[in-house]
Formats: C-alpha cells, sequence, structure tokens
C-alpha cells in the first residue's frame, strides 16, 4: 500500500500503524512530534521515507523513548533519525543543553570555555565539530585535543586549562554500532547534582540548535587546538604518581583498536619501562574494532584475551594489559605461575581494584606518606576486599556511593585531594592522583606494569599475591549478571523487576536467607523477619541491596545507567579461617554463585 508522503497522511499512518500493533503509543507520540514540530524541520522528510517504506520497527526503535542522560551523558545506538538514537539532533541538543546552562549559570562572566576530545569511534571528529560549533555559537571558546584522546586526558584537560565544562565524544565499551557525549563540569568530573539535572532540563526544552561552522569558529579563534600542550602538561602530572621500583618485565598491551597506545606507552616508557610490546592485531585504531570477539572492546570480557595469551606464551611476556577504546578503564591477565608458557587467567575488575589497593597502600606505607586522615574511596557495589585492605593500612574507606565514577571524583573534592589515596569501581575503572578526576586507564596500567616488575623480582606471580590477600582477608569472589531488555517491552519489563525486588523479594538465595533489604530510592532498610523498616543512611538513587543472612554475602540491583538492562552484582565471602584452602574455598563460593544465579535468574523471569 503507497501512502502519500505528506505530513497528514503520515500521521494518519502512525496511528494506523499504533491499531495494527506495529508501533507503540510512545514512539507515536515523539514521531509526531518530529513530523509537526518546526525544531525537527530537517529531518521530516527522512521521517516520511520510513513512514511510506513501513518501517515500523525501526521506527518503534529509534522514537519510542527520548534517550536519556545516565551515569556519565547521553550513550546510545546511532542512527540519522529518532529520540531514541545518537544523531546529529540528539547530540546538538545535549551541546545546546549545556551551553545554554552554562551560559545562565556563569551569568556575565567573560572568558567561558569548553574542552573537547574524542576516540575512534565512526562520526565520533564529526559530532565533536558539531558540539564545538555549538558552544562557539554560544560564545563558549572551545579548547580541542584534536587526534585521539582518552578519556581521563580531557578530565585533565578541564582542569588544565580552566575550563567551565568538558565534552568527551565515545561510547567507552558499546558496541560499534552505538555513540555518546560524556558531560564534564569545571572539576573535571562528570556533572553532578544540581547541575546534571539542570542540563537536561535544557537539552530536553531545547527548541533551536545555534551553530557556527567549524572552520568559522577556527578561523575566528574560538577553537583552539591544544593537544601538544595537554599531551606535556598530562604526562608531566600523571607521572609524578609512579614509585620506585625495578622495571625488568616484559609487557604485552592491547589497546583494542582504541585511543589507548598514545597514552599507555609513553607513560610506561617515561617510567622506565622499555619491553613493551603493542598487540599487533588490536593497534589499529577503528570504530569497527574489527579483531575483537563481537566486535565489542570490553576489557571486562575474558574473551578479549583469549588470542593474546597465547600471543604471550609463545614469547615470553609477564603480563598483558588491555584498556578499552576511550582508555579510563583497563583489563589484566598474567600467567597462573611464573612460568609464562603455562596457563594465564585474567582478572575481574574487583580483584585488580585489590591488588592494585594493596599495591598503592603498600608502597605508600613503605614512604612514611599514609596517615589516619589519608583514604581510599569504592562505590556500594565494588568488593568489600578493598575495604579491609585499607583497615589494614589504617586509612578510611570512603564506600557508600551510587555507581558512577563522578562520586568518586566528589568525595576527593569534598574530603580532601591531598589526603586521597585512590579510588576504584567495579567496572574495571581506578584512580590515583589529584590530576584529574575520573577514571584513568594509562596511570592504572603504569601501576600495574609497575606490580609486575615487583612481583617478577620477588618471583611471586600476581596470582599468588592475590591469594595472599584473600587467605588475609577472607576469601571474596564476585560476579556479575547482567539481564538484557531492549525496546519499551524491556523498559516496562526492567521497571517491573525493580518493583517486585522492592516490594516482595526472594526469601532466600543459593540456601541463605535474605535478612535486609536496603532501598536506596525509598532510603529505607527493611528486616524481612519482622517487616520493619528504619532509616537508611546513605546517597538517594535506583539501587536496591539484599543482604544475606551470612555476613559478607549480598545481592545489589540496579538498572543501567547507560544500556537497557538490569545489572546484578553477586558478593560472596568466606571468614579467613575458612579461606586458607583455597581450592576448597573456591568450590564453595563458585557452587553458592551458580546456585545463586539460577536462584536470581528464576526469580526475574517469573517476575520481569
Amino acid at each position: 500500500m503507497s501512502i502519500d508522503a505528506t505530513v497528514p497522511s503520515s500521521l494518519s499512518a502512525v496511528q494506523q500503524a499504533v491499531t495494527d500493533g506495529k508501533l507503540t503509543a510512545a514512539a507515536a507520540k515523539n514521531i509526531e512530534a518530529w513530523l509537526t514540530e518546526d525544531r525537527y524541520a530537517e529531518y521530516r522528510d527522512e521521517v516520511i521515507e520510513h513512514i511510506v517504506a513501513g518501517k515500523w520497527q525501526k521506527l518503534d526503535d529509534v522514537f519510542w523513548t527520548i534517550i536519556p542522560f545516565g551515569t556519565g551523558g547521553r550513550r546510545g545506538r546511532m542512527y540519522s533519525i529518532g529520540s531514541n538514537a545518537i544523531n546529529d539532533r540528539t547530540i546538538g541538543e545535549s551541546a545546546q543543553g549545556l551551553a545554554d546552562y552554562v551560559v545562565e549559570f556563569h551569568k556575565g562572566k567573560k572568558d567561558l570555555s569548553c574542552a573537547i576530545a574524542y576516540d575512534t569511534r565512526h562520526k565520533s571528529r564529526h559530532f565533536t565539530e558539531l558540539c564545538a560549533g555549538i558552544m562557539a555559537a554560544a560564545g563558549i571558546k572551545v579548547y580541542l585535543l584534536d587526534d585521539y584522546r582518552a578519556t581521563p586526558q580531557l578530565s585533565f584537560a578541564v582542569r588544565y586549562k580552566k575550563c567551565d565544562c568538558g565534552i568527551m565524544v565515545t561510547a567507552s565499551h558499546n558496541p560499534p554500532s552505538d555513540n555518546a557525549v560524556k558531560v564534564y563540569w569545571s572539576s573535571g568530573a562528570q556533572v553532578l547534582p544540581p547541575h546534571d539535572k539542570a542540563i537536561i532540563g535544557k537539552v530536553m526544552n531545547c527548541q533551536q540548535i545555534r551553530s557556527m561552522p567549524f572552520d568559522e569558529a577556527v578561523a575566528k579563534g574560538m577553537v583552539e587546538v591544544v593537544t601538544e600542550e595537554v599531551d606535556k602538561a598530562y604526562f608531566d602530572a600523571a607521572s609524578k604518581c609512579a614509585f620506585e621500583g625495578p622495571r625488568d618485565v616484559k609487557l604485552l598491551y592491547t589497546p583494542l583498536h582504541g585511543v589507548g597506545a598514545a597514552a599507555v606507552v609513553p607513560l610506561a616508557k617515561r617510567d622506565g619501562f622499555t619491553d613493551i610490546e603493542i598487540y599487533g592485531p588490536h593497534a589499529e585504531k577503528s570504530g569497527d574494532f574489527p579483531n575483537v570477539p563481537g566486535h565489542v572492546s570490553n576489557p571486562e570480557n575474558a574473551a578479549i584475551f583469549d588470542e593474546p595469551i597465547k600471543h604471550a606464551q609463545a614469547h615470553g611476556q609477564n603480563l598483558i594489559l588491555a584498556t578499552d577504546p576511550d582508555c579510563d578503564r583497563i583489563g589484566v591477565a598474567a600467567p597462573k605461575t611464573m612460568d609464562t608458557a603455562g596457563p594465564w587467567r585474567t582478572f575481574n575488575g574487583n580483584e585488580i581494584g585489590a591488588i592494585l589497593a594493596e599495591y598503592v597502600l603498600s608502597k605508600r606505607k613503605a614512604a612514611g606518606t599514609l596517615s589516619p586522615q589519608h583514604y581510599i574511596v569504592k562505590t556500594l557495589v565494588t568488593t568489600e576486599l578493598t575495604r579491609r585492605i585499607a583497615e589494614e593500612y589504617g586509612v578510611r574507606c570512603v564506600g557508600d556511593l551510587l555507581v558512577g565514577f563522578k562520586y568518586i571524583a566528589e568525595v576527593i573534592d569534598r574530603e580532601g585531594p591531598d589526603q586521597f589515596v585512590y579510588g576504584t569501581e567495579e567496572s574495571h575503572g581506578y584512580l590515583v592522583g589529584q590530576y584529574c578526576r575520573d577514571k584513568d586507564g594509562a596511570v592504572a596500567a603504569m601501576l600495574m606494569f609497575e606490580l609486575a616488575a615487583e612481583l617478577k623480582a620477588q618471583n611471586i606471580s600476581m596470582h599468588d599475591y592475590l591469594c595472599d590477600l584473600f587467605r588475609k582477608h577472607g576469601y571474596h569472589r564476585e560476579t556479575l549478571i547482567n539481564l538484557v531488555m531492549e525496546g519499551s517491552e524491556g523498559m516496562a519489563a526492567m521497571q517491573r523487576l525493580m518493583k517486585s525486588f522492592r516490594t516482595s523479594p526472594p526469601e532466600s538465595v543459593a540456601g541463605i536467607k535474605i535478612a535486609k533489604v536496603r532501598d536506596y530510592a525509598a532510603g529505607t532498610i527493611t528486616d524481612t523477619a519482622t517487616g520493619k523498616s528504619e532509616k537508611l543512611d546513605g546517597p538517594t538513587g535506583d539501587l536496591i541491596i539484599l543482604d544475606l543472612a551470612e555476613e559478607g554475602n549480598y545481592v545489589a540491583v540496579r538498572p543501567s545507567g547507560t544500556e537497557p538492562k538490569i545489572k546484578l552484582y553477586v558478593f560472596t565471602r568466606l571468614e579467613p579461617a575458612k579461606s586458607q584452602d583455597l581450592d576448597a574455598a573456591d568450590s564453595v563460593l563458585g557452587s553458592r554463585i551458580q546456585t545463586l544465579e539460577k536462584d536470581v535468574r528464576a526469580y526475574a523471569a517469573k517476575n520481569a
């Protein structure tokens, strides 16, 4: 059936599609806006073309909601049209909303500025020029890192150039189909309350996107390229986070087709490491991520190490380290023994975090630069092993935080950067030093290289180093369960499941009763035996923690801020007395996690 390519007939076709069950009502409402409102006029013809072609599933996918700001900004699948897609309109709204808020917040201030950087993803450079032109049109000068650069370098640039805000164009570890903008405030941290909600308000009410052509902005001095200047300053600052020690170690590094080689390798060489090989199949800077499993460059995925491990076994490397495409997170693999040709194992984000905590705190203690006033920072979904390590060294652990490194950054500025030692989150993000306010894969890599060299000199494997921590503090084992729920139906299922966890959680999992439910949205902690609730001290957010009757065992539940999924973080632990035989301890907790995951998935299937 042909449809006249006019707005009225297109609107009729949209309503008919809703009646026929081909399109959700929410998508229809957003499509109507894009067909009738002047602000979307330039996209109208393409929307009509999709309607004429009957591409209802695609239209529903890209219009069923308005793409939100999550834990770090606006992220999603790229498509040329759609309120639920990354395109010129949604990126433009994001930049315009930020620009409008900065101008309003600093009313009357002269010399407003914004730092912008980008990674290797498709259209990252295009979106960078779009954002720069919007900032320039608003009278905000842009300091541009005009080459592929890491997210922490953008955070550093905001602070170094004393900018009022920053934009990083990246979708981090998401699939090649995705892109995003991460929005930063003058602190160098991603935007926090009250700025985040105020910016979102500006974004959602954006009518007109005002942009200056990029070349014109450059010619007028509204865009200034500062790549070399910021690079030098960043490496000067980041290298101060190094510790003295041996440097005789053979390293294999993979940037996973991202920006990391421009940050990790120069910093490591400055720290004295000379034997670093960049893994060839992952060296190409490509938004397709062609040579990683599933084309997803996520260092959390152990499978990305399969081929590099074979290479390291053949060439004698002592450590493999990977960074994600924007080089703010790391993944690590090491041989189980000192035999590099033998079996290898990867570390999860909690294990890396604990290892680095022990290393940094031990070096600081040896140097006499620790006091009870010093502190480390972690999130609520990061292993408590890190807290126990901090207590062993007599330093504080601030750990009552929602997910997102911006909350760690907030603590650094609130508690004071001079006493800050180390920040960590389970999703493979780590920070030391005062030079930026976001996790930094390059500095974390440098510290892991230092530890690998030190352990090699002592003839100790990194796995034995971790095992010693388990014997001292109790065996900790964690896992992450992702319940993917895409589209409008998925969003409804996510909401139903979160409500069920709040109002009628399972009585037990893995044969262990759930003793308490911490609801960070309601601000309550409920005793499941009595049903009585008390006030919960802590942050406010969409997070639920189910505390099991056995101390140290709990499940945290939250909807992802960047992807269509519910994340369940599973934490298990045995007391030190039961952790001396780690093979036996691993068997106990491995079985517990397996049963717990089965129980949780069954509960989710029933209640989503």
